[in-house]
């Protein structure tokens, strides 16, 4: 038996899941994607291994290839329609969960926005965190000093201060 971490489900409580890890890291993701299977201005995920994650409950699953060119697997309640987790090639070994799904999302503080270059003007997200036009990548326990690094597809990363940078980039730059 697992030492549970965090639990949750969808809204009609036909699917549960629970986790016996801590999360890796919590994104808000802007992409097309995210923003029509949640009818929001962006998504927010959180990633756990996939060996610590146990489901109950039947899920529907909408497969589709994602703009990196990896297949991406969502799994949904079949009764409420509840987004609840994904799974992609480019995550082997990884449960991308729906942090809207956790029984207690606050323990989920996200640690970047993703896909900025998609973000609508009206959805405001946390101008200090970093933020990336398009995928990010996380390399854990990085750093030579120790610290956690966050990567963006092209080398850098930024830091927005306002939400029309989120859209455009530093200075209405693309």
């Amino acid at each position: 038996m697992m030492d549970i971490v965090f639990e949750g489900g969808c809204l009609c409580e036909a699917v549960r899941y629970s986790s016996s890890s801590e999360l890796i890291t919590t994104v808000h993701c802007c992409c097309r994607d995210c923003r029509k299977i949640g009818g929001t201005g962006h998504a927010t995920h959180s990633v756990i291994p996939a060996d610590s994650f146990e489901l109950t409950g039947n899920v529907s699953e909408f497969a589709c290839t994602a703009d990196s060119g990896n297949r991406i697997n969502r799994f949904f309640c079949p009764k409420c329609g509840s987004a609840i987790y994904h799974t992609r090639d480019g995550l082997k070994g990884l449960v991308v969960i729906r942090t809207s799904s956790m029984d207690d999302p606050e323990i989920a503080r996200p640690d970047r926005v993703i896909y900025t270059s998609s973000a609508v003007s009206w959805d405001h997200l946390d101008p200090t965190l970093p933020s990336f036009e398009k995928m990010s990548n996380v390399k854990p326990g990085v750093g030579k000093d120790g610290s956690s690094r966050i990567v963006g597809i092209d080398g850098r990363h930024r830091n927005h201060s306002n939400q029309e940078s989120l859209k455009t980039g530093p200075r209405g730059q693309t």
